[in-house]
């Protein structure tokens, strides 16, 4: 290394870094994308001087739950977004479906909202007030940066999630989420600023491989793995060694998230069907969503009204008290791209039971869960059956496999380590260090 280098390495260790934070989707009450958004910027305040533009909308709860150490600018892009968003919501038939969709129809609000970033900071920006310029939200590939190749610092966008393709075993499950314009995704590298974000990118985060294996031709060596995903050890921990089945009561299962065709919670239901070992056994559902409907029906005719019950939505705070009690996560989601509820119940020391496909499997993979195979639905529910029923009849190895878990859940994803690791990035950045995949997710 060079003197000048070494020089700036040693000044990029010794200031307080200075980060302005692109996040449109920044919200401590709003579960999903909001969340991740607010915690992940929140983490960093902790280490940096971090600004954080975000949406107006954002405001109320932001200002309600005051945040200390950190600052939020509020940008209105409403001219642009708000007809475009009623716009979404009636191609969609709502908001509870129809993703793709959704990203489509935010391709320009996005844009707008950048433009409003780079009016009010450039000044700023031009005058060298921030070290680095960071999006983190939104989190999609395919809606690209206005910013990205006017500033002059390192640009990061990240972590991106996507690019995870419908099993074709669940060609059903796409129609009823009304995902028909899938088939355009690709149409967005081609779109205005898209091949600039990522040409002008110093470093792109990206969860997954089948995230990173999209992204790594668009910025060679630039591409590290870096999931979204993460939790808050003061909301999700567990006070147990290993879940807490120890017999002879029922070992509980527990499945949370929305109710939509694709997180499929139909085959944890039918799992239980015609009884069998699993006849003593419980299944609660936390969330409510379009397939509530379907699924209370499927109980009345299958008689599992004593094995079935519904929880209906639940706080944060509230599901990890539920995940520190039970024993098994079930969750047979077959296009999961982050699955940050998965490595919460596993922090909480559960058993996670998941799909052998996209982020749950990677997560649960290495003998930190049960894995079930991507199959035809009666098979795959055949499958789930199978990987229950193990778990009850023997809870000591299931019992192992939770704690392998929690123990992979605490090493890599509580936000706060989140956090350092980024700040690892940002210095590599800045002393002209060459981009490095630390690999610790794997």
């Amino acid at each position: 290394m060079s003197e000048p280098n070494a020089m700036n390495a040693s000044d990029a260790s010794a200031k307080r870094l200075s980060i302005l934070i692109l996040a449109d989707d920044c919200n401590p009450e709003w579960p999903s994308l909001p969340i991740v958004g607010y915690k992940y910027a929140l983490a960093l305040s902790k280490f940096a001087r971090v600004v954080v533009a975000t949406h107006l909308r954002n405001r109320e709860n932001i200002e309600k739950a005051a945040p200390q150490g950190i600052e939020f600018v509020y940008l209105d892009n409403e001219y642009i977004a708000a007809p475009l968003y009623k716009l979404a919501t009636k191609l969609r038939g709502g908001t509870e479906v129809a993703w793709s969709t959704n990203m489509i129809m935010q391709y320009l609000p996005y844009l707008a909202f950048e433009r409003e970033a780079w009016k009010h900071f450039r000044k700023e920006l031009k005058a060298g007030g921030f070290d680095i310029v960071h999006r983190i939200t939104p989190m999609t590939p395919t809606l690209p940066s206005y910013i990205a190749g006017k500033v002059r610092c390192p640009f990061v966008i990240g972590p991106l999630n996507g690019n995870l393709p419908w099993p074709k075993e669940f060609r059903g499950e796409q129609k009823r989420e009304r995902e028909r314009l899938r088939g355009l995704r690709n149409a967005a590298k081609h779109l205005p600023y898209a091949k600039g974000t990522y040409r002008h990118a110093a470093l792109v985060l990206a969860g997954f491989e089948h995230t990173m294996s999209e992204l790594r031709p668009l910025a060679p060596g630039r591409v590290v793995n870096f999931p979204e995903i993460g939790y808050d050890p003061a909301i999700f921990h567990a006070d147990r060694a290993a879940p807490a089945f120890s017999g002879p009561g029922p070992y509980r299962f527990l499945f949370a998230g929305r109710l939509v065709p694709y997180k499929l919670p139909e085959v944890a239901v039918r799992a239980f069907a015609g009884q069998g070992a699993l006849a003593r056994h419980r299944l609660h559902i936390v969330g409510d969503g379009p397939e509530m409907a379907r699924l209370r029906e499927i109980v009345a005719a299958e008689g599992l009204e004593e094995v079935v019950h519904f929880e209906g939505r639940r706080s944060q705070a509230e599901l990890a008290e539920m995940m520190r009690d039970f024993d098994g996560f079930v969750f047979p989601s077959i296009r999961e791209l982050g699955a940050g509820v998965v490595i919460e119940a596993m922090a909480c020391g559960m058993t996670a039971i998941v799909a052998d496909y996209g982020a749950p499997g990677h997560l649960a993979g290495k003998g930190r869960g049960v894995t079930v195979p991507i199959r035809p639905f009666d098979d795959y529910v055949e499958g789930y059956r199978a990987a229950l029923t193990a778990c009850v009849e023997d809870p000591a190895a299931a019992a192992a496999l939770a704690v392998a878990g929690q123990r992979y859940a605490q090493d890599l994803y509580p936000w706060a380590v989140k956090a350092q690791e980024t700040m690892i990035y940002y210095r590599d950045l800045l002393a002209g260090q060459p981009v490095r995949d630390r690999g610790d997710y794997d």
